[in-house]
C-alpha cells in the first residue's frame, strides 16, 4: 500500500535521502520541509497518512519538531507520527504515547535510518497504528527493573521488549527463534501479570507496552 508522508529533517541532506528511499519503496512525500511551522502547515494541508519529523528543528532549533508534532497529534487525534532524534531521550517518547490516544507513533535515532528496509517497515507500521520504538529505548528500559514488569521472566521480558519495538507475534518468534504457539503463551502470560484482562477498555498490547514504558517513572 503507498503512503501519503509529511517530512520535516532541517539537513536538506538527510530530508532528501529520506525521500528517494521513500519514493523508492512506492510511498509519495507530500511535503518535505525544514521547519516545525512549515510541518504543521503542510501537514494539515495535506491530512497524510504518516508524519516523520526532526526533533530538533527551526525556528526555534529547540525541540520544535517534537512540539509541532505534538500540536498535530491534538489537532488531528491518532494522526501516525514518527519522531526521528538523533539524541536518545525518553520523555519525548512519553508524550508522543500519551498524547491523544496510544496507537500510531514511533520514535527512532537517525542511526536506524541507515538500516533502510527496517526504517520503512517502521513507517509502515506505525501508519497502520502500531508502534515503533527504537531497540536502544527498549534496553534502556530493561535496565530499569521496575514494577509491575519486574515479575516477568527473562524470557517474558524479551518478548514485551519486542512488543515494544513494534513487532508482531510472527516477526517476536523469528527474532526469538521460537514457535509461534510459544510466543503466544509469553505474551498470555505477560497480559496475566500486568493484570491487563479481556475486560480491561483499550488494546492490551498497547497498554502493556505503556505499562512497560512507565516502569519506574
Amino acid at each position: 500500500m503507498s503512503l501519503t508522508v509529511v517530512l520535516a529533517e532541517d539537513s536538506a541532506l538527510l530530508r532528501d535521502g529520506l525521500v528517494g528511499v521513500l519514493t523508492r519503496f512506492g510511498h509519495r512525500v507530500v511535503a518535505a520541509v525544514g521547519d516545525a511551522d512549515a510541518l504543521v502547515e503542510r501537514a494539515l494541508e495535506h491530512a497524510p497518512d504518516v508524519v516523520i519529523t526532526d526533533v530538533r528543528m527551526p525556528p526555534g532549533n529547540g525541540d520544535d519538531g517534537l512540539r509541532a508534532a505534538l500540536a498535530l497529534r491534538a489537532a488531528r487525534p491518532g494522526l501516525p507520527v514518527l519522531v526521528l532524534s538523533q539524541y536518545l531521550e525518553r520523555s519525548y517518547v512519553d508524550h508522543l504515547l500519551r498524547l491523544g490516544g496510544e496507537l500510531g507513533v514511533g520514535y527512532l535515532l537517525k542511526d536506524r535510518v541507515a538500516a533502510v528496509a527496517d526504517f520503512v517497515a517502521a513507517v509502515e507500521r506505525v501508519a497502520a497504528g502500531g508502534t515503533a520504538l527504537d531497540p536502544e529505548v527498549v534496553r534502556q528500559l530493561l535496565r530499569r527493573g521496575a514494577d509491575p514488569v519486574s515479575r516477568l521472566t527473562p524470557r517474558e521480558h524479551e518478548v514485551l521488549a519486542l512488543m515494544a519495538e513494534g513487532l508482531g507475534n510472527t516477526e517476536i518468534a523469528d527474532r526469538l527463534h521460537v514457535s509461534g504457539a510459544a510466543v503466544n503463551k509469553h505474551i498470555g502470560a505477560i497480559l496475566r501479570k500486568l493484570e491487563l484482562h479481556e475486560d480491561v477498555a483499550g488494546h492490551r498490547r498497547v497498554l502493556a507496552v505503556l505499562a512497560y514504558l512507565g516502569g519506574g517513572a
